[in-house]
């Protein structure tokens, strides 16, 4: 959760006006903007890029902190006193990093990172709104993005939301996001206030059509399990609800047949694919073994599965050699979580150790893939 007060508020140890002002400072000093490029081994420039990061515009977030989203955040519902309060001194202590883009330059050149892909930060998932105030919402996030990405265009290129609550108003803001603003897709969550992306009564399947024909990327993110009231202990929610939350929404986009019908709609999955990225032998079996598991789908779970990219957040150098050796190096992208403490902090240390990982491969995991995915110079 963020600020829990008016966006009038004028206490001045919220530091709104200069968080604010902080946002939109960006001439940041010559040395922060630039970087030399990374090298394969041919000797060919490449940029190692954060496939996964997110960015909170203070001024956005006041004004619209009177429809309290808190409130709607699994992680914040389905959670103990302590951490919630965990959670509020994070963002206390991270505000700078979240807006501030001279910090967060420093941060990037720290871990290696010459271009970051901005997505908004999961609390400004605005579902539960009306459609209307939602579009608005998005609209007004998408545009701080954008404005970001303009002043520092060599260090960041962004992803925007849209208001799922209403397919035709989500299906506008893409258009708004990508084709005028210049954003390189939109980050989703992983269920809408509840329901399955796939449930009939959201009609999504117009919105992954028209992301198709852009060819915009779609980043599922997700925040928190919906129904948690088992995951309220030991910050589970997100621990074990994240993870959960991207494996559902992943396993139905594949067997209720949306990548079967949109092979080439590009899914980017969030932390290592969630669970299902790492156990999904047990769906194909069951795709085999049950007719009431291949009631859609022609071909083998997994086969879908093969077609998503992940991002390399696992926290262990051997589950992500696992997952490479399984999908391919063509599949992950370095992946940081940044500012949040759940996040990788030495992604470039975490792919540097998996075993008898080529220099090409690591390439492709630090950049080269992403650089094509969101069709960065």
């Amino acid at each position: 959760m963020f600020y829990k007060c008016s966006p009038g508020c004028s206490d001045p140890k919220h530091r709104h006006q200069a968080m604010v002002a902080s946002a939109h400072k960006f001439s940041a000093k010559k040395s922060l903007e630039k970087k030399e490029p990374s090298k394969t081994k041919a000797g060919k420039k490449f940029k190692v890029v954060d496939a996964h990061c997110h960015y909170l515009n203070p001024e956005v977030n006041a004004k619209y902190a009177y429809l309290k989203p808190g409130m709607h955040d699994a992680t914040a519902v389905f959670a103990t006193e302590l951490s919630r309060l965990t959670n509020q001194n994070q963002i206390k202590e991270r505000s700078l990093k979240f807006s501030n883009v001279a910090e967060r330059l420093k941060d990037m050149n720290k871990m290696g990172v010459d271009v970051q892909v901005l997505s908004p930060a999961p609390i400004q998932y605005y579902y539960f709104t009306e459609p209307d105030v939602g579009a608005k919402v998005s609209r007004d996030i998408n545009e701080s993005i954008a404005q970001v990405v303009a002043e520092t265009p060599d260090r960041f290129v962004g992803l925007g939301t849209v208001p799922l609550q209403n397919v035709e108003l989500a299906i506008k803001e893409l258009e708004y996001a990508v084709s005028e603003l210049g954003l390189r897709g939109v980050e989703i969550c992983t269920n809408v206030n509840g329901l399955n992306l796939t449930d009939p009564s959201l009609g999504l399947e117009k919105f992954f059509a028209k992301a198709t024909d852009l060819g915009a990327v779609v980043f599922l993110h997700p925040m928190g399990f919906s129904q948690g009231e088992r995951l309220v202990d030991h910050y589970f929610n997100n621990v074990i609800g994240n993870p959960f939350d991207t494996s559902l929404a992943l396993a139905h986009l594949i067997f209720d047949g949306v990548l079967a019908r949109h092979p080439k709609l590009k899914i980017l999955a969030a932390h290592g694919g969630g669970f299902l990225a790492s156990y999904w032998a047990r769906m194909d079996h069951a795709w085999k073994a049950r007719p009431d598991a291949r009631t859609i789908i022609k071909k083998r779970p997994s086969y879908y599965l093969e077609k998503v990219f992940f991002d390399t957040i696992t926290h262990d150098s051997q589950i992500l050699g696992n997952l490479i050796n399984r999908y391919g190096a063509n599949r992950f992208m370095l992946g940081t979580d940044y500012p949040f403490d759940m996040g990788e902090d030495t992604p470039r240390q975490l792919i540097a150790g998996v075993t008898n990982l080529s220099q090409d491969d690591r390439d492709l995991i630090e950049g080269l893939n992403a650089m094509k995915l969101f069709k960065i110079k």
